[in-house]
């Protein structure tokens, strides 16, 4: 899909000039002449990217970074003067302009400087999908156990208060969907959710997908690389088994955290972030402080609350619930039209362990759901693993 460019520049041949240029690239666009143009653009979501001029009969360009700060996912603004101040330039790329040109504009800067915007452009409907979808697709069972309610106390505290928070509990017991479930509780809620599982990435990696590198930080790094804290800015970022965080690593990350700015790899800016930090890990990470693999000054900032989730098994009074969203979720999902669960097949799954936690009741209720024809699932219709041990 091309992406729209909204030109602001109250010269008609300097509109005319570069919207040819950007027409031929591929790119749609929308001239405005003055601020109350673009702010009427701005406020109807026409454009995509904006070139703004600096100078406009109306008013001074960069002012429409201030009154648009606040618009989430707002589009990447490029300004454009004829009046070369470094000053103003340092001053808007601190309030949010994405790039800075001077005229007159040389087209492949201006092609470089658009792409870049692109990207960013990209990302972010990647990630309102992404979000979007979680959003749909998962909820969080409060259920009927005091432990629950307490923990689904202190998360709203949580996300209230942007503090951030380290989750605790075994494999499967839904620490990814708490941390969604915070997020979405939370003042951050339409900004971007990153989750980042630490124990799926190479070590020697993480840092750099953390942080992101500039070129030449090391030998394939050809182009600047934004690192997810960078994406999450103004959102939450979850960093899911956090144990799996390397000591140097980890270092960063506290100073990170501390400061709520970093240092790319390879770079010596100092980037301002602000994210709400969420860990999990299911691991003892005192035991791990004790065998010297984990900070004990990381382990302290990262639980300023401490949210600890329970096992299926000491929370089996939920289970109907839990039971009950699957099915709904296996329906709108496979489009099938499960009414119910026997009780026999109930008993069976209350009867059951579930080392594996919540992911694994789930995978049983789709598994039973993929061999149940009829209206009701029945016993038979569920794994083999769970009947051995109610038989």
């Amino acid at each position: 899909m091309a992406l729209t460019v909204l030109i602001v520049d109250d010269e008609e041949n300097a509109r005319q000039f570069i919207g040819e240029f950007l027409i031929n690239k591929g790119y749609e666009v929308i001239g405005a002449s003055t601020l109350a143009e673009a702010r009427h653009h701005f406020s109807r979501g026409d454009a995509d990217i904006v070139l703004l001029d600096v100078k406009l009969p109306d008013g001074y360009g960069p002012n429409l970074l201030y009154e648009t700060a606040h618009i989430p996912l707002r589009p990447p603004i490029i300004l454009i003067t004829a009046y070369g101040d470094i000053q103003m330039a340092v001053d808007a790329m601190k309030n949010g302009a994405h790039d800075f040109l001077s005229k007159p504009i040389q087209f492949n800067q201006l092609e470089q400087s658009l792409k870049r915007a692109g990207e960013v452009v990209a990302m972010r409907q990647e990630l309102e999908h992404l979000r979007r979808t979680q959003y749909q697709q998962t909820k969080f069972i409060i259920g009927k156990t005091s432990i629950m309610k307490n923990v689904i106390s202190l998360a709203d505290r949580a996300a209230s208060a942007g503090v951030s928070v380290l989750i605790t509990g075994e494999n499967g017991t839904g620490k990814d969907l708490l941390a969604q479930y915070i997020h979405r509780k939370s003042p951050r809620e339409s900004k971007p959710y990153i989750p980042v599982n630490c124990a799926n990435m190479q070590p020697t990696l993480l840092e750099s997908e953390l942080f992101g590198y500039e070129p030449g930080a090391f030998s394939s790094a050809e182009k600047r690389k934004h690192g997810l804290m960078e994406v999450a800015d103004g959102g939450t970022l979850f960093l899911d088994e956090i144990s799996s965080l390397p000591i140097d690593c980890q270092a960063k990350l506290l100073r990170a955290v501390e400061e709520h700015s970093f240092r790319r790899v390879g770079g010596t800016n100092l980037l301002k972030v602000d994210v709400q930090i969420l860990a999990a890990s299911n691991r003892d990470l005192k035991i791990m402080i004790k065998d010297h693999l984990f900070r004990e000054d990381l382990y302290y900032r990262l639980k300023v609350l401490d949210l600890h989730l329970p096992a299926v098994r000491d929370r089996k009074v939920d289970i109907p619930e839990l039971v009950a969203l699957f099915i709904q979720q296996q329906n709108a999902g496979q489009g099938l039209k499960i009414e119910d669960i026997s009780s026999r097949a109930m008993e069976v799954l209350m009867e059951y362990s579930w080392p594996g936690n919540i992911r694994q009741l789930h995978h049983a209720i789709a598994h039973a759901a993929l061999l149940c024809d009829e209206a009701v699932i029945e016993p038979y219709h569920l794994p083999q693993e769970v009947l051995v041990v109610s038989e």
